[in-house]
């Protein structure tokens, strides 16, 4: 496992191998998502543009290019327009996200709520919704179609989920699963998905694809959650306890509560129910995430996923692309910014 838990310094390449693989295609995705936001209406144009600004890996946008061209599509931009789809879904949720999350940063950078109100910020992520779905109905393709709107429906669902159980520190693992399976896992098996849509491959190769992205991103969900509670990483700038201070319960809380002792865990308990918590309580949080190595068993939950995710893919032969595809696995846990 060692590879694993020491979290390489250096950043995998396979991201940025996947990325310079398509990035002449990424490149009209967002040019065609730029398009696609233009309005009449200030606020919206001052908004939209701001939130494009923001950046981000666009990681799902390249799984959607990626998986198209493993699956041998190469004709017509369908794969351009429907990257921009999913990456729509993606930033409307984000945006969503963070009033649900009264978050004052995102990427270093203020966020739209904190600027422009919350009210704002949430027809914004509508707006963005909207756009994509017509874009989705240009495609024309009932399958995919019917596939982006339900994966949105999935996403909200999450979300609610994660409301209902917040500030539940007994949250059972299953329920903690289905939350990050809904909110990010459904996207990442969507973006994958469309891509073996795309060139018409048989039903065995779509599920494949599908059952990589879902693996893919809890992976890769598992790894943000555990990075937020991860000291020993703060030398890469990444501000840690953003989930510990919105009160939000994850993988690494879950697993603390389960080796705490009964005095320890009613004191998590007790902290996790207050309307807020500051930064020494945070460090009480982090040296008992220490003391029982919660970390190392984060990691340990998430290679499984890995494995699952590189697995699917043994269906191609072998290529550039699936090679690419098989190290983002690494790449979703070894990542550290």
């Amino acid at each position: 496992m060692g590879t694993v838990i020491q979290l390489k310094k250096q950043i995998n390449n396979s991201y940025f191998d996947l990325k310079n693989s398509v990035e002449e295609k990424l490149i009209l995705v967002e040019e065609k998502i730029k398009t696609k936001l233009t309005s009449d209406v200030n606020l919206v144009q001052k908004m939209t543009e701001y939130h494009i600004k923001t950046g981000g890996k666009k990681l799902r946008a390249l799984l959607t290019l990626g998986s198209a061209k493993l699956c041998g599509y190469s004709k017509g931009g369908r794969d351009i327009n429907l990257a921009a789809c999913v990456e729509l879904i993606h930033g409307a949720t984000l945006l969503h996200d963070d009033v649900i999350d009264v978050s004052e940063v995102r990427r270093g950078k203020k966020t739209n709520n904190y600027i422009w109100g919350n009210k704002s910020s949430i027809l914004a992520g509508d707006y963005l919704l909207s756009r994509c779905f017509e874009m989705m109905v240009e495609d024309g393709n009932l399958e995919i179609l019917k596939l982006l709107s339900s994966t949105s429906a999935k996403i909200a669902q999450g979300e609610i989920l994660q409301l209902q159980h917040k500030g539940e520190v007994d949250m059972l693992e299953e329920t903690y699963l289905k939350i990050i399976s809904a909110k990010t896992a459904s996207l990442f098996a969507t973006a994958t998905k469309v891509g073996s849509i795309l060139a018409n491959k048989e039903s065995k190769i779509k599920e494949a694809l599908e059952f990589y992205g879902k693996n893919l991103g809890l992976t890769f969900q598992i790894a943000d959650d555990t990075l937020d509670y991860n000291s020993e990483l703060k030398f890469f700038g990444k501000k840690i306890g953003n989930d510990f201070y919105e009160g939000k319960v994850t993988l690494p809380i879950i697993l603390l509560c389960q080796k705490a002792s009964a005095n320890e865990k009613a004191e998590i308990k007790k902290l996790f129910e207050k309307d807020q918590r500051n930064e020494e309580e945070l460090k009480k949080i982090l040296q008992m995430i220490k003391n029982y190595n919660i970390i190392s068993d984060c990691y340990t939950k998430a290679e499984y996923f890995i494995n699952l995710a590189s697995n699917s893919l043994s269906i191609f032969d072998e290529s550039k692309e699936k090679e690419i595809l098989k190290n983002l696995t690494s790449f979703s846990l070894e990542r550290s910014y």
